[in-house]
């Protein structure tokens, strides 16, 4: 599977640079996100704080974002996402972005997800709708997604604390979708989350989650 994202650059001149990432970098990688001018109606973008070694991320890490004359720091989910402030103050002075603890080197992505519905009921049609908004962003960010082809959906649930639950509901009636053990995002270390993959069919149908995900990540093939 291919899942939509883009690479941001780790600063590496200095020891322990892998420990730190420019904001410039950052910021750079948000706003064509921004400005890109095609459909993105049910999209989301955020920043994925991405650690090298399993469980480096745990509860209450935070990047903390560094400057001259600018000190803020963004809260991350699960999966270790925030959203980037778009300040000129920290670009123009090249503020750094780090982890307000220790977690080892890491890196920095762009993560385009499926925004959530309030209710947790998905129409399949508006999935295929959204991933397809995703899958022209991709390739409009690389090339060599041009190739690819929406299959579907992975909803991806909190390792705790919720229940994992998926349905598929069509006229006939419901079925529960099977839950596997996997990564949020193709490169993330941690793949032990919850998750339910759904392929697109020529059904429609709705997808019935009886609690929120914490991502809804496009597939691509």
């Amino acid at each position: 599977m291919l899942l939509s994202s883009a690479s941001l650059a780790v600063a590496q001149a200095l020891a322990p640079a892998s420990e730190w990432a420019s904001y410039r970098d950052a910021y750079r990688a948000v706003v064509v996100f921004e400005k890109y001018g095609g459909a993105k109606s049910l999209l989301q973008n955020h920043l994925q704080l991405v650690p090298r070694e399993k469980g480096a991320l745990g509860e209450g890490v935070q990047l903390v974002l560094t400057g001259k004359t600018v000190q803020t720091s963004l809260a991350l989910d699960a999966l270790g996402r925030g959203v980037l402030p778009l300040l000129k103050a920290a670009y123009d002075e090249n503020a750094v972005l780090a982890p307000n603890r220790r977690i080892g080197p890491f890196g920095l992505r762009s993560r385009v997800t499926i925004a959530p519905q309030a209710d947790n009921i998905y129409d399949t049609a508006e999935l295929r709708t959204a991933c397809e908004q995703a899958l022209a962003y991709a390739r409009y960010v690389d090339a060599g997604a041009r190739s690819r082809q929406c299959v579907g959906v992975r909803m991806v649930f909190p390792r705790k604390g919720v229940e994992t639950s998926v349905k598929l509901r069509r006229a006939e009636g419901e079925q529960a979708l099977g839950v596997s053990l996997a990564p949020a995002f193709a490169g993330d270390v941690d793949a032990d989350l919850p998750s339910v993959n759904y392929r697109f069919g020529p059904d429609q149908a709705q997808l019935i989650t009886y609690s929120a995900p914490l991502a809804i990540v496009p597939l691509f093939e």
